[in-house]
Order: C-alpha cells, then sequence, then structure tokens
C-alpha cells in the first residue's frame, strides 16, 4: 500500500511546533513514504522522535458544510471508515474561507459530534485561500539542524506577510549533494487564520490538534486511495463552496499549487439571478430538488454555463503551470469537493481539456464498518468527504 505523502502540516498544537516530515526511500518505500520527526523539539542535545502516533479525526469546517470522518488503521497498513458525517452550515457563518460568525460555526461542529457520536477528541482541520502561502524553494545546502535554526529568516524574502505573524513549515525534497542546492517546500499561514479555525474547535469542546493546507488533505486521499503513478502529471482539484484548490502531482510528488476563487457558490448564486430564488432554494435548486416549478432539465442551460467559466478558470490555471513548469502536459484531472457532481462538471472539464477527467471516490480503497454511515448517503456526497479523509489520515506525536 502507497504510503501517505511526505508533506508538512502548518501546526501540530499538541506539541505546540510543526511536524517536520522527512522523506525515506529503498526499494520498498515509495517517493511519498514519510518518517516523521521533530527537528527544534530537543532533551538535552538530542533531538526527540515521536513514540507514539496519535489518530486524529478529520474536521473539514468548509464555507458550506462542516464534514467529518474519522479512519481505523489495521495491522496490515490499511484504513477502514469509522464514522462520517456532515452538517450543513448558514452561508454567513464563513465567507471567502474567513469565519465571520464563530458562534454559528461551533454550534454546527457540536450538532456534528452529536449525530455521529465520534469519541476521539483530538482533530485535524485545515485552511486554504490567500493567508496560506506554498513556495518551493532552494536554498545553500545545509546540516538539518542548521536549515532547522535559519528557515525563519530564510523564509521572509518568499513570504508576502510579516514572518512573525505566520505559522511555518516545511519539508526537503531534495537535499542536493555538499556545494549544491536543496529543494525545500516551504508552507506559511497567516496565525489569525489558523488560530479562528482552533478556536471554533476548542469552544466546540474538541483538541485541535493539527492543522494542514486542503489541497495537501486532499493529495492524502488521492494517494491512499489511488497510489502513484511517477509517469503521469495529474492535476487534483477540489472545488469547495468558494474557492477551488488545485494541486498538481508530476514524478510522483506535488509540484504546484493555487487556489483559485471560485467554486459552487457561483451556481447557486446564477440560479438565485435567473429565476428570483433566496439562497436557500438556490441550493435545494442546484442538488435537484424541484423549486418554484423549476426541473432539472430547465436549469441545466444555467448550470452548464458556470461549469464552462470553471473550466475556462482551471484552463488557465494549468496553461500557467505548462509554461512554468517546463513539465510534461497535464495527462488526467481528478476532482473532488461538493462542487465535483455539480451539472455533470467533469463532462465539461473533459471536453474542454481532452484528457481523462474523473470524480474523486475518497472511499475507493477504504471500506466502511457496519454502520459507520448510510451507504446510499456515503455514495451521494462521498467527493465532499475528501478533504475530511485526507485530514483523517494524518497522525500526530503525544
Amino acid at each position: 500500500m502507497q504510503g501517505i505523502s511526505g508533506l508538512p502540516a502548518i501546526l501540530d498544537t499538541r506539541r505546540g511546533e510543526s511536524a517536520k516530515i522527512a522523506y525515506q526511500s529503498g526499494p520498498d518505500l515509495t517517493a511519498s513514504t514519510i518518517t516523521l520527526r521533530f527537528r527544534s523539539v530537543r532533551e538535552g542535545d538530542r533531538i526527540v522522535l515521536f513514540r507514539k502516533s496519535k489518530d486524529l479525526v478529520g474536521l473539514d469546517i468548509g464555507s458550506s458544510a462542516v464534514k467529518l470522518v474519522e479512519l481505523k488503521e489495521s495491522k496490515d497498513g490499511r484504513y477502514q471508515l469509522v464514522k462520517a458525517g456532515m452538517e450543513t452550515l448558514s452561508p454567513e457563518a464563513i465567507v471567502d474561507g474567513a469565519i465571520m460568525d464563530s458562534s454559528l460555526v461551533v454550534e454546527t461542529i457540536v450538532r456534528l459530534f452529536a449525530a455521529t457520536g465520534v469519541k476521539n477528541q483530538n482533530m485535524a482541520v485545515a485552511v486554504s485561500g490567500h493567508s496560506v502561502i506554498v513556495k518551493q524553494i532552494q536554498l545553500p545546502t545545509m546540516p538539518e539542524d542548521e536549515l532547522a535554526e535559519s528557515i525563519h529568516w530564510e523564509a521572509e524574502q518568499y513570504v508576502p506577510f510579516d514572518i512573525n505573524d505566520v505559522y511555518l513549515d516545511y519539508v526537503v525534497l531534495d537535499p542536493g549533494s555538499a556545494g549544491d542546492t536543496m529543494k525545500v517546500l516551504l508552507v506559511a499561514a497567516k496565525k489569525e487564520k489558523v488560530d479562528d479555525f482552533k478556536n471554533v474547535v476548542t469552544q466546540a469542546g474538541r483538541v485541535p490538534a493539527l492543522v494542514d493546507y486542503d489541497a495537501f488533505a486532499l493529495q492524502n486521499c488521492y494517494e491512499v486511495n489511488y497510489g502513484i503513478d511517477a509517469t503521469r502529471v495529474i492535476a487534483l482539484v477540489n472545488i469547495g463552496a468558494s474557492v477551488m484548490n488545485v494541486n498538481i502531482l508530476a514524478q510522483g510528488q506535488t509540484v504546484f499549487w493555487r487556489d483559485i476563487t471560485f467554486g459552487g457558490n457561483q451556481f447557486t448564486e446564477s440560479l438565485q439571478k435567473a429565476f428570483s430564488l433566496n439562497f436557500e432554494q438556490a441550493e435545494a435548486l442546484k442538488k435537484g430538488e424541484p423549486v418554484a416549478g423549476q426541473s432539472r432539465q430547465s436549469i441545466e442551460p444555467v448550470l452548464r454555463g458556470v461549469s464552462e467559466d470553471a473550466a475556462a478558470e482551471l484552463h488557465k490555471t494549468l496553461d500557467f503551470f505548462q509554461a512554468t513548469s517546463g513539465a510534461d502536459k497535464v495527462d488526467s484531472v481528478v476532482i473532488a469537493g461538493g462542487g465535483a457532481k455539480v451539472a455533470r462538471l467533469d463532462e465539461v472539464l473533459r471536453d474542454k481539456f481532452g484528457i481523462p477527467v474523473e470524480i474523486m471516490n475518497p472511499f475507493r480503497s477504504i471500506p466502511a464498518l457496519d454502520r459507520a454511515a448510510d451507504p446510499t448517503w456515503l455514495g451521494d456526497v462521498s467527493p465532499a468527504l475528501a478533504v475530511a479523509v485526507g485530514l483523517g489520515l494524518r497522525k500526530t506525536g503525544e
């Protein structure tokens, strides 16, 4: 079974530090199999390795809903779904990825805990948007301990915020050789935004043990379910209510990230304007429910128009990737998120790009335990649970 990608968490709150992640190599290990260790947590003169790992519940706090996934890892390294649930969130609670009404978010999280009956106290959450910066940078080759000491100074030239106002993490992608340069994946997120997400989990009575980045969580979900093909360039696209997260994999590694301000809300807003509906009516209509005498057939031209706009936005991003990376063209696109199934978006993208486009199944290799969730409901909403699955795959130290 493929390992979870060696991607840095933004913050591991159980240690008060970010979890540092390094690649292994060897004949029986994939490029993304990882070891975890803290570079900056010491006892005396030695770095403390994780003695144990802690299972986390994936809690995806999105703009339109809060999703929860609890997984169980068996002795053979495979995963099973233990619990899953989703609660709709009022549209005014989170706007453009920022929490505007924390009380509404807390109430929704509490309802979700009650509905699913999850007991684990430790949550993994994720953030995205313009307050998160992900960059692949090159630095002079240096020892591990020297990099840990200097990364904040090195990061200042790449992070467009005051370095004291961000949580920072990194992973060495290629250590290089002596006198050469090394490739480092750098992640920075504004403390204010991260702390807002931590606080709503705390107020809901649970522990925000780890903060991740949406695109990384999606990649973890993809790799566990689909494996890694180092010969292909894959674009992973998470379509949320207000943002599309794009993560492109090449040669078995993540090489490009971008958040596009476009999501499922555009479909809802277009239906509101076209048929003079309120938000709730338009949401119901988007999901296929008959509203105000409108049917799926009558709204299809409106939805298809928005799908074509989404395809155009994504096409610009893929073109930019190819123009700036020197990589081969994207071989296929995998879409996930609450907007993945709207108006046969996958068909529109397939027509636009002329390459395979697939809706991600986050439970392709993760079977559900009895009574984990209603099978019909799970099949219906599974693409929307992809980030929560990726978060549920994370572990942290005690």
